[in-house]
């Protein structure tokens, strides 16, 4: 089918690496297919659909789109912000203002509830809008697909880490043999798990790993803590920032809310160190990577990067066919040898939904995960992005000025 009318892309919540390679893969879709219109850029998510504040994507050079596929962060511009009842009706205002028929809606949980509100708004009103959405989260934890483009490159991350300042424990004989990583992951550990890749040996890091999904047993906590360096002579500990106690209250929170009323996260390494020391005397240190972990592409997985991609341009080939009120899905089509394949669900049944680490997959004590984990994680850290380097730095390209980090930048490709 033809692609009738404009349509528009936006970009929502915490950034992926590779994020932009579904931007670039909307665009590149939209620029093959047979379309009449133009496809806008929303700058800033949502905000920039309600403010009009739209940059021409189909008219960006052809080495700006490519160089999305590696650079990280938002090249659009995200933001968090929670549409109040009156917003709906205007985002359809401004849709048919500019004769918008087709709306990319990249993000997670909170993003598709938006996604799903429009689709369902436009079909009441009978205006033609197809709305897909289009997953991304580090947090891994939308659910219907078999992962979220973002987790891979952030796994790969988190585990290298662990394997780096693992070594630098070990090798280090002073009076602060405790380490604990503090990872993102409000309810899911997906991230924190994953560093399990980086043990390479039975007594290697990480040693403990706390999950979202097992509320802490602070007895049985310094127990294992307390055991563990009297038999290796140091500890080092992975937790997601989302850790609860034994009636499921965070065990460390902020008093403010975001837009979507979620608690404000953060701070909890630091109070686990503080609790390890004051009940056992021992030391410890606190690691918080904060966004280095979702901004890393110089270490992003190029699995993750092909995917993330092949999600963003699957959806332009879902609304061109007609479809709409859907979600971009991956499915593993092979389990010997890795390989994803593109699927879709109703965006009504992801909005608002959170897919946890099943039980199964995490060991019996609670503090770490099996081997079935480890092979379905493992395949999505493979390869590796080739960063364009100028005076020993990553050169990355910058879509919303319409060029170059840097201005006498040359011509690389990806």
């Amino acid at each position: 089918m033809k692609l009738l009318g404009n349509g528009i892309v936006a970009q929502s919540g915490g950034p992926t690496p590779v994020i932009n390679n579904s931007v670039c893969g909307v665009i590149q879709e939209w620029l093959k297919a047979k379309c009449t219109g133009t496809l806008y850029g929303a700058l800033y998510g949502i905000k920039g659909v309600l403010q009009e504040d739209f940059v021409d994507l189909s008219s960006q050079s052809s080495e700006i789109i490519e160089g999305l596929r590696y650079t990280p962060g938002a090249a659009l511009g995200s933001c968090r912000y929670k549409l109040k009842e009156e917003d709906y009706y205007k985002l359809l205002r401004i849709f048919k203002q500019h004769n918008i028929k087709y709306f990319f809606y990249i993000g997670g949980n909170d993003s598709m509830d938006t996604a799903n509100r429009v689709h369902q708004l436009a079909l009441s009103d009978n205006y033609p809008l197809k709305v897909i959405g289009i997953p991304k989260t580090i947090d891994n934890d939308l659910p219907f697909t078999d992962h979220c483009p973002g987790f891979g490159s952030a796994a790969k991350y988190l585990a290298t880490t662990v394997i780096e300042t693992g070594i630098d424990l070990k090798g280090l004989v002073n009076n602060s043999r405790v380490v604990i990583l503090e990872v993102m992951g409000r309810n899911a550990g997906w991230l924190a798990a994953a560093t399990a890749l980086a043990r390479r040996e039975e007594a290697g890091a990480p040693h403990l790993i706390c999950l979202p999904e097992v509320p802490l047993n602070k007895g049985k906590f310094l127990s294992e803590v307390e055991r563990l360096y009297r038999e290796i002579g140091y500890v080092y500990i992975v937790a997601s920032e989302g850790l609860v106690d034994e009636k499921g209250d965070y065990l460390f929170a902020a008093s403010c809310k975001d837009s979507f009323g979620h608690v404000q996260l953060g701070g909890l390494a630091g109070s686990l160190k503080a609790f390890i020391e004051n009940e056992t005397g021992i030391k410890a240190r606190c690691n918080v990577p904060g966004t280095t972990q979702r901004s890393a592409m110089h270490l992003a997985s190029f699995t993750d990067a092909e995917e993330a991609y092949m999600v963003g341009a699957e959806a332009v080939k879902l609304a061109s066919g007609g479809r709409s009120g859907l979600m971009v899905t991956l499915t593993r089509a092979d389990e010997d040898d890795y390989r994803c394949l593109t699927g879709n669900v109703e965006l009504g049944k992801v909005a608002n939904v959170e897919k946890k680490i099943p039980a199964e997959w995490i060991s019996g004590s609670g503090h770490d995960v099996t081997s079935e984990f480890i092979n379905y994680v493992s395949p999505l850290i493979r390869g590796e992005i080739t960063v364009p380097i100028k005076n020993g730095l990553p050169n990355y390209v910058n879509l919303m000025l319409n060029g170059f980090a840097d201005p006498e930048r040359q011509a690389v490709g990806p």
